[in-house]
């Protein structure tokens, strides 16, 4: 036995060291925690697809910051499962479910008009939920899956509850966007995917429009002290892509999503980031990955193509008014 021990002192050693070097590139490589220790306490927070994945994780830790969460989901049996979760692990009981599908304007109508009634104000709106590479399905409004429940779902929302981020102190939009809209582009001659779909094209096209949304935006509240902002979590450990990979090539990748995809938890730093940080409160407009503002891709920042997809969203949508107008939000200013 004395003489084995030396023999294997090297190899366990390197074996190791390896596996030191292995865990900490996998740490860094899952991204920055939230730096700021801020609360949430007297805040209304909503999140829409709060019952899993990054949208779960964002939930529990404002709840944990004392935060009023209102859990925003199509599921309400999963969306209570995850709440009771979240009060019996951070005890905060200011935790509530509300019903909202997205792939329906009428749903998304209905739950817009329970928060106007009920709240006072909505401090974070996080648009959050989301939907990748489904099948050629078609809403009930007649709109590309992806397209409504990505993208057209949250630009209706939250243009019908603007009022109610502008009642707060500061107001914050965040919506959730992926790398993928650095391949994409807006089709306006096929929005909705009719002539031919590929489920890839359309997922980035939705992407791509939430980046552009929040450009467009950013500029129409300028001046009411409500932000608007991108947030880039990762690639994650989800199951929006449950859509695509078969048990076989879920077993396949495994290896390679321990090491390379984001825990939701990680994930979701950004985005809790962005909910509480005193030093972000001025911050709009921008994109934003591991708590840092970076650059999107160039056509995220194409202003003309941002106004012509928020004037085709005001018409698929059915809003008639356009409430941010600039023209508007100048005249409430100086009528106050």
């Amino acid at each position: 036995m004395a003489d084995i021990l030396p023999r294997l002192w090297y190899p366990l050693s390197a074996a190791a060291a390896t596996t030191g070097i292995v865990l900490l590139l996998r740490d860094f490589m899952h991204g920055e925690r939230c730096p700021s220790k801020a609360s949430m306490e007297g805040k209304t927070v909503i999140i829409t697809g709060a019952n899993n994945g990054i949208g779960k994780e964002t939930a529990k830790e404002l709840s944990r910051r004392g935060g009023r969460v209102i859990m925003a989901c199509r599921n309400m049996d999963k969306c209570q499962g995850a709440r009771d979760q979240h009060v019996q692990e951070t005890g905060n009981q200011n935790v509530h479910c509300q019903q909202v599908d997205l792939a329906s304007f009428e749903s998304v109508r209905k739950f817009a008009s329970r928060i106007n009634k009920s709240e006072a104000k909505v401090d974070v709106l996080i648009n959050n939920a989301g939907v990748m590479r489904c099948p050629h399905w078609k809403t009930a409004d007649g709109n590309e899956w992806q397209f409504q429940v990505n993208y057209l779902g949250h630009f209706l929302l939250t243009n019908l509850i603007l009022d109610k981020l502008k009642a707060a102190k500061q107001g914050r939009i965040i919506n959730t966007s992926s790398i993928a809209h650095s391949q994409g582009q807006i089709n306006f001659e096929d929005i909705n995917s009719t002539v031919k779909y590929e489920d890839t094209d359309a997922y980035m096209q939705s992407k791509l429009a939430l980046v552009l949304f929040t450009l467009e935006l950013s500029k129409r509240l300028e001046g009411t002290g409500v932000t608007a902002n991108t947030v880039y979590p990762g690639v994650t450990k989800t199951n929006i892509g449950q859509h695509k990979l078969s048990k076989m090539e879920s077993a396949v990748t495994k290896p390679f999503m321990w090491f390379a995809l984001r825990d939701p938890a990680r994930a979701a730093q950004t985005g809790v980031y962005l909910s509480v940080a005193p030093e972000v409160a001025d911050k709009t407009g921008k994109y934003w990955k591991d708590t840092v503002a970076i650059t999107p891709a160039a056509q995220g920042r194409d202003e003309d193509i941002a106004k012509k997809l928020w004037d085709l969203s005001l018409k698929m949508t059915g809003l008639s008014e356009d409430v941010t107008s600039k023209d508007q939000s100048k005249e409430e200013k100086a009528s106050s």
